[in-house]
């Protein structure tokens, strides 16, 4: 499928250029993301949205590991192939996320035995807030269990705000970065998130 808005294309704008480096993590060397190229048809969006998406993705008080997790599962949850896949390739293993439990982002439940007490709690928010965009009482005190009150307030936004970038991304039909991880297919005894389920 065509992407429905082309990015903007070099040579860029003075105010382009800089803006665009400024959606990229310090000390990342990529071409900035074909996403960031997209938002940047509308800098004034764009410039909104960038100072959440660094302050969750940089300054966030989530460890690595669970914004990870949590970006992993949201992005498979709504379909998003794309963001999915370039969180994957830029953090997963550094996050300490194995072969197998990136897969189960895409295609498990939260209660695999691949996954610690404290990751189980965590998708299973996640999977709630797919469902329904409410939280059970279980899920709630699963969660705190694990998390702080500010870090449970945050993984509410962190899911919210990546549920907005897939809206984007798939809305947009954003073509994938050639270097992101590929989404699992869904296996016949699991139960695969492909189409955003």
């Amino acid at each position: 499928m065509k992407q429905r808005i082309d990015g903007v294309t070099p040579p860029y704008e003075p105010e382009t250029d800089r803006a665009l480096h400024r959606w990229m993590p310090p000390g990342v060397a990529r071409e900035p993301l074909m996403l960031f190229k997209v938002l940047e048809r509308h800098p004034e969006l764009a410039s909104r949205m960038r100072a959440l998406g660094a302050g969750l993705l940089v300054h966030g008080r989530l460890s690595d590991a669970d914004r990870e997790l949590v970006i992993a599962r949201v992005t498979a949850r709504s379909g998003c192939a794309y963001e999915w896949g370039v969180h994957i390739a830029t953090y997963a293993e550094a996050a300490g996320l194995t072969a197998e439990q990136v897969a189960l982002t895409a295609t498990g439940a939260p209660d695999d035995p691949a996954w610690s007490a404290r990751q189980s709690a965590l998708l299973h928010a996640v999977d709630e807030l797919h469902a329904g965009s409410q939280l059970s009482d279980a899920a709630w005190s699963g969660l705190r269990a694990h998390l702080d009150e500010r870090e449970s307030l945050e993984l509410l936004v962190l899911a919210g705000w990546y549920r907005t970038i897939a809206y984007v991304a798939n809305g947009v039909r954003v073509e994938g970065e050639p270097w992101a991880a590929a989404f699992p297919a869904a296996s016949s005894d699991g139960p695969g998130f492909p189409d955003g389920r």
